[in-house]
């Protein structure tokens, strides 16, 4: 018997290429298409064997693959969209695809909210691992200590990086919606991808559209401290809750009496918590389970922000049976994820990162962690607003507070941008630099820094090489002082 095609549409993508991990390793013969592909998902694919096809033309439906999975990427006028329409071929969405063939018997643990998705989910991946249940998982990163952003594993569990953004040209809901997950991590929520959600309240409808397809018998792990989800919960939520926040953070917010079972508000009643340990930068801290101190963590990583993370990740894998004890022991060898603070090189004692943070929250968080990390070293951030929110200017007023850690600010300014950056970010004065093209960015990067920066490059996309561009300029004028470094990452 001849094996099952599965031709992806969109295949480059972090999401569709991990189907096409999974799909391969369940048996199916894969091919699939984009316009695009670069690392990490170019390697992953190369590694699997799966054959690219350039651009989304007619005719890569023949030989006629037995079902067309679609990615978000395409839209009607494409040429192979018009050609799969006309053509009978059955197709489906990425998400329901894993849905009706991988998760529909898995205990699914999935991991919703506009920031820390990528980490939380890999941690809790890694933690299950840690704890021997070998978990599938689909991640919209590469976690360090796998080196793959999904897998197929084996049965029960499997982690989901659970995306709001819509599913496909002919289906709009989120894409979380179909993944029926029994344990839900909801880590924050706030107005993002502007181009398909008109406004928070939007985005909060799909969440609570994510609830209502958990079970009774499932796990809702919420941050406590935010009130956009607080919100989503008073919409309706039919599940148990436990909270999560840092303490000291403030009283938290009401939850409502049916998602906390009428338990009063406060951050004393908040179920998950950490206790800092003074003058770590967040590297050290205990866990605290309903008031009592249940596990110590002591690990690489730095900033508040990761121990959110790590507290949903403990919480998620409790619901799955590991203990919080053993999971704080998985997060000491937690490695991080690439394009999360990832150290690129260091050359000439210039230290350049890669970071994924396009969302002025993000943004600031990520300067707040490296700032905690470098002390007084000057940081020069690099940014591309490459994101459709960010092309939209929906958060240009939040872009210069966000880089107020940064010593220089520097920007690439894209014709198709269709509002002022610069008068956006005029708050930041003289520490606000625009460059026009990614050669003369790198040129006049290479003028400005002097030993001892820390170079922080973020985007959501490959931002036209500019990683590899810069150190190879920097190693070019320090030939003799440069090295490749890895180091966890914040």
């Amino acid at each position: 018997m001849t094996e099952t095609h599965v031709h992806i549409l969109g295949i480059g993508g972090t999401f569709m290429g991990g189907i096409a991990a999974i799909a391969k390793a369940a048996g199916f013969r894969v091919t699939g298409s984009d316009l695009n592909v670069y690392p990490p998902m170019s390697t992953q694919l190369e590694a699997l064997g799966v054959e690219l096809i350039q651009g989304y033309g007619a005719e890569q439906l023949e030989p006629r693959p037995d079902v067309v999975v679609v990615g978000n990427a395409l839209s009607r006028g494409m040429p192979v969209v018009e050609a799969l329409l006309d053509s009978g071929i059955p197709y489906t969405s990425g998400p329901l695809w894993l849905a009706e063939t991988v998760l529909r018997d898995r205990h699914v643990l999935a991991v919703a909210g506009t920031h820390g998705k990528t980490t939380t989910s890999s941690m809790l991946a890694w933690i299950l691992e840690h704890a021997g249940l070998s978990p599938g998982f689909l991640i919209g990163g590469v976690p360090s200590n796998f080196e793959v952003t999904a897998r197929l594993g084996e049965h029960p569990f499997f982690v989901i990086e659970a995306d709001e953004y819509d599913t496909a040209f002919f289906d709009k809901r989120a894409k979380f919606v179909h993944y029926r997950p029994r344990t839900v991590i909801l880590n924050n929520l706030e107005y993002d991808h502007a181009d398909i959600y008109p406004d928070v309240a939007a985005i909060r409808r799909q969440f609570n559209q994510l609830l209502r397809t958990v079970p009774r018998a499932g796990r809702v792990i919420v941050n406590g401290a935010d009130t956009e989800l607080a919100m989503t919960l008073r919409d309706g939520c039919w599940t148990p809750c436990e909270t999560f926040a840092l303490l000291g953070e403030g009283e938290g917010v009401d939850l409502g009496s049916e998602a906390k079972g009428g338990a009063p508000s406060g951050a004393a009643n908040l179920d998950w918590s950490a206790r800092l340990v003074p003058g770590t930068s967040a590297a050290r801290f205990s866990v605290v389970y309903k008031g009592a101190t249940v596990a110590e963590v002591n690990w690489s990583l730095l900033g508040e922000h990761n121990v959110m993370n790590a507290l949903a990740a403990i919480a998620g894998a409790r619901h799955a049976g590991v203990t919080p004890e053993r999971s704080a022991y998985a997060l000491q060898e937690f490695r991080g994820v690439k394009r999360r603070m990832e150290v690129r090189g260091v050359v000439g004692e210039v230290t350049v990162y890669d970071d994924f943070a396009h969302h002025p929250t993000a943004i600031a968080s990520t300067l707040r962690g490296l700032r905690a990390r470098v002390n007084g070293a000057r940081i020069i951030a690099v940014l591309e607003t490459r994101s459709n929110t960010m092309k939209l200017g929906v958060h240009r007023d939040l872009l210069a507070p966000s880089l107020e850690l940064a010593d220089q600010s520097w920007f690439l300014t894209p014709k198709e941008l269709g509002w002022d950056l610069q008068a956006a970010v005029a708050g930041l004065g003289t520490r606000a630099r625009f460059a026009s093209d990614i050669d003369h960015l790198v040129d006049a990067l290479v003028r400005e820094v002097r030993p001892g920066d820390q170079v922080l490059i973020m985007s959501n996309g490959g931002f036209g090489g500019l990683h590899d561009k810069f150190l190879a300029r920097l190693h070019a004028r320090n030939p003799l002082r440069a090295h490749p470094l890895r180091v966890n990452p914040l």
